[in-house]
């Protein structure tokens, strides 16, 4: 597998030695999958990117506190970058702000939640259990952080998980799309960290309930199988 991995964000200083950066999470989890071969991380808000996509059997788009629909430069410069992708059907891979963008790029609409922010531990119905490492499931729980959503499911896309809080929580264009609003790349203690950080933005109820949530643990590295045998093809 030779992976280009689009870091749409940097961490906060106070985590960065923990944890390096959204790239070097999404390797592990992937590495931790079975993945293989070669992955290289460029950090898009810097206008960082390879000189040709050609070489890449897919391209993976991480989160950001980015918004998919922002006007700054950069954001601007990855939506032409990922247009041309999906033009050139090279295999997306997007997660959460990344998952927004290619949303947005495929004509759906993305905006704010009026319910406000998806965080902590969240469970979805999966409907696609006859997918390569889905092994039959029809529900998944994941890490969640966003105050944005896709509103649609874009057209010639099928739905993979939907709950009443987040309907377009996953979605795939034949085999080259596969996009996913929460963080399988999230581990426990990174998701405590997000929500101290919001705590007075989450209010005290919330705060509450979702930390307690992560101590029912996740299905990150499901997806991350489903993601491996999806680049695999």
């Amino acid at each position: 597998m030779n992976l280009c991995i689009l870091d749409n964000d940097y961490l906060d200083p106070a985590i960065e030695a923990t944890y390096t950066g959204y790239g070097a999470m999404f390797e592990r989890l992937l590495r931790d999958a079975g993945a293989t071969g070669s992955f290289d991380i460029f950090k898009t808000y810097k206008g960082e990117y390879p000189a040709t996509f050609d070489s890449y059997d897919a391209v993976l788009l991480t989160g950001s506190r980015a918004d998919a629909f922002s006007q700054e430069p950069w954001v601007l410069a990855l939506r032409e970058k990922v247009e041309q992708l999906l033009q050139a059907k090279k295999k997306l891979v997007g997660v959460c702000f990344g998952h927004q963008l290619i949303g947005l790029i495929l004509g759906a609409r993305v905006g704010r939640a009026p319910q406000g922010w998806g965080a902590g531990r969240m469970a979805y119905q999966w409907l696609a259990p006859e997918l390569p490492q889905a092994e039959g499931r029809t529900d998944i729980a994941l890490l969640a952080s966003h105050q944005d959503q896709v509103f649609d499911l874009p057209e010639g896309a099928t739905l993979l998980a939907t709950s009443a809080f987040c309907p377009v929580a996953a979605f795939a264009v034949e085999d080259r799309v596969f996009c996913v609003q929460p963080h399988p790349e999230f581990v426990e203690a990174y998701s405590a960290f997000l929500l101290d950080k919001r705590r007075a933005v989450l209010g005290e109820a919330q705060y509450l309930a979702c930390t307690d949530s992560l101590a029912e643990g996740h299905d990150g590295d499901a997806v991350a199988r489903m993601i491996v045998a999806f680049i695999a093809g």
